[in-house]
């Protein structure tokens, strides 16, 4: 088996990060007493992949290290080994020709499979030939396939209920459904599947009207259907349901101001209409006399007459304009008695 620096230069262009991390930590060994660890880099691998099972820890001065696949250390399970004094690894049993082993304590493996998801573990042994061991264990999933959506009904009368269901054909896989394009916000008019694939709305409201899709998903990759449009038919006993009360606020106060402003701007045009009417008026008509003339002697004469009043009325200020004759006088003047008691 070869060792990393020779696999390093066939390594794939997505793992090149991980591979020269590998071969730096070959060429350093801090000195620590920290326990040995294993981290699998991803953790969940999508199939054939690659996957780094990277070591940490080891110690500074160690003779040889193995690793076996599953967690049983017998000579069938080796892998591959690595000895320090020779510089040099050896294959096991186990051997895929898919392993690399580096000399800083890791593993790489190349195209996993589904067969490969289980147990690795590391058995390092000291300068004193003490055993130190550590598993590690990584998931192999396939990419999800798009799902999709089969629906009852798609036009439904409000007040109705219509069923949704997402098909796959993965397993294991989670399910979210979506409502034009956003998560849908579940209402106590929706339920849902134990799984979640099943969608149901009972009763349907308008406002339940739109997109529906669900989302597939595993921890490597996810997939949408294809949007199922549903359509609902407003029932007129339920009003205009489909507006929210901001909405709803917003008419009634909009209508509240604009009767409001009419009913100003009417009582302006009346007062207007009337006040000017009443001003005409003022203009037009001549106030009687307040003064009276007094023909007769006055009060303190020994010779005492009744007093008499004249009040001026003139008439042709109330009257339409006539044709006027020679005969006629400018202005006709009624004098009108009234004697005081």
């Amino acid at each position: 088996m070869e060792l990393a620096s020779a696999r390093l230069l066939r390594g794939q262009i997505p793992w090149r990060g991980l591979l020269l991390t590998a071969s730096l930590l070959t060429y350093w060994s801090p000195l620590t007493t920290a326990q040995v660890t294993v981290d699998a880099v991803p953790p969940n691998v999508v199939e054939e992949k690659s996957v780094l099972l990277l070591a940490h820890n080891l110690p500074q001065e160690f003779q040889v290290f193995y690793w076996y696949k599953g967690t049983t250390l017998n000579p069938d399970s080796e892998i591959a080994r690595y000895i320090r004094s020779d510089n040099m690894s050896k294959t096991g049993p186990a051997y895929s020709g898919r392993e690399t082993i580096y000399s800083n304590g890791s593993l790489f493996f190349q195209n996993v499979n589904k067969t490969d998801e289980r147990a690795y573990t590391l058995s390092v042994f000291d300068q004193q030939f003490n055993p130190i061991q550590t598993s590690v264990q990584f998931r192999v999933y396939q990419p999800v396939t798009q799902p999709s959506i089969q629906i009852t009904n798609t036009t439904v009368k409000e007040l109705g209920s219509v069923t949704l269901t997402c098909f796959s054909k993965d397993t294991g896989v989670s399910v979210r459904w979506l409502f034009n394009s956003q998560s849908l916000q579940l209402t106590d008019r929706m339920t849902l599947s134990q799984d979640n694939s099943t969608l149901r709305i009972d009763p349907i409201k308008r406002e339940d009207a739109g997109d529906y899709q669900c989302e597939i998903s595993n921890p490597v990759s996810f997939r949408i259907s294809h949007p199922i449009k549903l359509d609902v038919i407003p029932d007129p006993t339920q009003g205009n349901s489909g507006l929210s009360e901001g909405a709803i606020a917003g008419i009634v106060i909009g209508s509240v101001a604009g009767v409001a402003l009419i009913a100003a701007l009417a009582y302006f045009l009346y007062s207007r209409k009337t006040g000017g009417g009443s001003d005409h008026r003022d203009l037009t008509e001549h106030k009687p006399s307040t003064s009276s003339h007094n023909l007769g002697p006055s009060d303190d004469s020994p010779n005492k007459v009744d007093d008499v009043s004249y009040s001026v009325l003139n008439f042709n200020a109330q009257q339409s304009k006539r044709p006027t004759s020679a005969s006629s006088s400018p202005t006709e003047t009624v004098y009108s008695v009234v004697k005081k008691k």
